[in-house]
């Protein structure tokens, strides 16, 4: 049974973000059973869950194979057992994992800076002058992505794991003026999160929040 880690709690402005996320969408869309192993604050900083994930973070992966961390890595693993993520062509292959790092090393870095200054740094005085220049950064990858997706639906010429790793990133860009400029973007994060699956992933992974409330 494959199993993967997520948070007992996180707070508001995390829920719906957390990258388990990613590994739990990609579950749903290669239709595969699947177990969650719940972490309390205490048992993510443990030795035990430490010898699974070095960083104290989420995710990490087993399933019975291999044991793994790193939401990118397993999401790859998953799409190597699925061809609803990865086409089973060498190009098709190969186009996918390269979404998979363009997400994580071109996007996500840029609108993770910008993220980290808006959410825990608004109002310090080098938050406000870094942050132009930030947002430029932000900009200018977006409209480069923009310009390669044109008037495609997905990435390639079908939905693929890298579709679903850059909808995650895209999802993190919650600034209005940075959105705004970019409506095929908008309209192309939006045409990924109605996917069943994902709708089914985020309802589980905000179920989680909802009974720890209880």
């Amino acid at each position: 049974m494959r199993k993967f880690s997520s948070f007992e709690w996180v707070p508001d402005f995390a829920r719906g973000h957390v990258k388990e996320m990613r590994v739990r969408w990609a579950l749903e869309e290669a239709g595969l059973p699947y177990r969650e192993m719940r972490l309390t604050q205490e048992e993510k900083a443990g030795a035990p869950y430490l010898q699974l994930q070095p960083f104290g973070q989420v995710p990490c992966f087993e399933d019975g194979e291999v044991s793994m961390f790193e939401s990118g890595a397993i999401v790859l693993r998953i799409a190597e057992q699925s061809e609803a993520l990865m086409p089973r062509d060498a190009q098709g292959r190969a186009r996918t994992m390269s979404w998979v790092f363009a997400a994580l090393n071109s996007v996500e870095p840029e609108v993770a800076h910008l993220a980290a200054i808006d959410l825990f740094h608004e109002g310090e005085e080098w938050a406000r002058l870094r942050r132009p220049g930030a947002v430029e950064n932000v900009l200018h990858r977006l409209r480069q992505l923009a310009g390669w997706l044109g008037d495609r639906d997905y990435l390639e010429d079908r939905f693929t794991a890298g579709d679903l790793m850059m909808t995650t990133v895209l999802r993190e860009v919650r600034q209005e003026e940075v959105l705004v400029q970019f409506p095929t973007l908008r309209a192309y994060r939006e045409r990924c999160e109605a996917r069943p699956a994902f709708r089914q992933a985020l309802a589980d992974h905000l179920a989680i929040y909802a009974q720890a409330a209880e």
